[in-house]
């Protein structure tokens, strides 16, 4: 059984549209011009842009920052994600995705890979948002106590 984590990709052009807003594809199939699969490797972080209209306007927007999970870990079931990640943010409805999506330009601004920031950076974004506080943006240092954590850790 593989440890990769599937992602089904759509664009229906002002009706559904499901992408990656940032994350390192391990394998890509593509089913067709409007569909794809894009697949992760265990502990990789990526943005999944859901998004919905229908003839008065948007009735859907979403953005969940996961962590692909290996096989043998518990993880939540996602629609479009198989089998399941570690959801470390959630955002419904456009006001919250769009600061998400401010909030993953701060880190590209740093130079940062959205990929590589803290996970647990993500998890106070989510926490932060829905209580209704504000956030604090990532920064340099925080990114470079996350790399030495990780060289520490097994």
């Amino acid at each position: 059984m593989s440890d990769l984590t599937h992602v089904e990709l759509l664009w229906l052009e002002k009706q559904t549209e499901r992408w990656i807003r940032f994350g390192r594809a391990a394998d890509e199939q593509i089913l067709d011009r409007r569909r794809r699969v894009l697949s992760f490797a265990p502990g990789s972080i990526f943005a999944f842009v859901r998004w919905a209209a229908n003839d008065y306007g948007t009735v859907a927007s979403r953005i969940d920052i996961l962590r692909a999970v290996r096989s043998s870990e518990a993880c939540a079931t996602v629609p479009y994600v198989r089998p399941g990640a570690d959801i470390l943010l959630r955002g419904s409805g456009w006001p919250k995705v769009k600061r998400v999506l401010q909030m993953i330009d701060i880190v590209e601004a740093l130079g940062i890979n959205a990929a590589d920031a803290a996970p647990d950076y993500w998890r106070h974004v989510h926490s932060r948002q829905s209580a209704g506080e504000a956030m604090r943006p990532y920064t340099l240092a925080r990114h470079k106590a996350w790399l030495l954590q990780r060289r520490i850790e097994p």
